[in-house]
């Protein structure tokens, strides 16, 4: 995010914005935007402000939580929402004194913090029911069998290679992953540290972010040490399909850069669904019910907030 909403994919949100600008009365009376976490706090706050009243002047009061995959997938995805809901009533929110109603774990506090001290933004802020804790799902369990003289699989030199960039401390955590009398699995980011490429290994059982592939260092390396030896590959196309709860898409004939850059820049099924059923239906179900649904909020001048008979 540092070039944040200047940035050449960041300012496809103002297309976005001129398409919902130019439908004049045929807006979405609800729409869901999605964004890395790091929108929240990309030049010091300003681009999400920037982001939120655009949608304001469109007639969208908003609504901002943050979730991560990890509670549905093995996979490390934590994600900024937005919903804008169309409105004639703006800057509600909920009376109170300090940050802590909207504190939850949707809206940890620099987002509770961020909603409270931005009054010119109109918010509707929702009570959204607790997401489930983390999967009981691990990396493991989302595998293909791979055979071992299979070409995915890289060289002994290419691992031994990507084993010699790690820390002394991940290089340990390999050693005592490699002297097991079982498979143990990992993952593995290539990042520059000091100007220093490193390979971090993370063996928490829950893969990292899946990412574009811009190049080598975006592109999630999987470890498999046990009886004394170390093997690495790139993972599959089909395992990032079940990383983003989508083991039955099609990957027919699609290339494994063009899979990856796919999963790596989509929504998690899962976590999606659960925003549906848990956020979006409910509201849906309140906007065709009455004309102003939003229940339990408050003018921005601290007044109850009073439903239509």
């Amino acid at each position: 995010m540092r070039q944040g909403l200047s940035g050449k994919h960041s300012s496809a949100y103002w297309g976005f914005i001129r398409i919902l600008e130019e439908l004049e009365e045929r807006r979405p009376p609800i729409v869901l935007l999605e964004n890395v976490a790091g929108f929240l706090t990309s030049h010091g706050g300003k681009d999400f402000q920037a982001a939120l009243l655009a949608l304001n002047r469109l007639g969208y009061s908003v609504d901002a939580f943050i979730l991560d995959a990890a509670r549905f997938v093995p996979q490390s995805r934590v994600r900024l929402f937005v919903v804008g809901t169309l409105s004639s009533v703006h800057g509600r929110w909920k009376d109170t004194r300090t940050p802590s109603f909207f504190e939850g774990p949707l809206r940890p506090a620099a987002l509770a913090d961020y909603i409270f001290h931005h009054p010119e933004i109109s918010w509707s802020v929702r009570q959204i029911p607790n997401p489930p804790e983390k999967t009981r799902l691990r990396l493991v369990d989302l595998l293909e069998k791979v055979p071992e003289n299979d070409p995915l699989w890289w060289s002994k030199e290419r691992t031994e290679y990507l084993s010699s960039q790690m820390s002394d401390k991940h290089a340990g955590t390999l050693q005592g992953m490699k002297e097991k009398k079982s498979w143990s699995y990992g993952t593995v980011f290539r990042r520059v540290r000091n100007g220093v490429s490193r390979a971090e290994l993370r063996t928490d059982g829950i893969a990292g972010c899946l990412r574009t592939p811009k190049g080598g260092s975006a592109k999630q390396i999987l470890i498999q040490a046990g009886y004394g030896k170390v093997k690495a590959r790139l993972l599959t196309p089909r395992e990032c399909a079940r990383l983003m709860g989508a083991d039955d898409f099609n990957l027919d004939r699609i290339p494994l850069n063009q899979a990856l850059f796919g999963f790596g820049d989509a929504v998690c099924v899962p976590a999606i669904t659960w925003i549906a059923e848990n956020y979006l239906n409910p509201l849906i179900q309140e906007l065709i019910k009455e004309d102003e649904p939003i229940q339990e909020m408050y003018y921005a001048e601290k007044r109850p907030f009073k439903q239509s008979a």
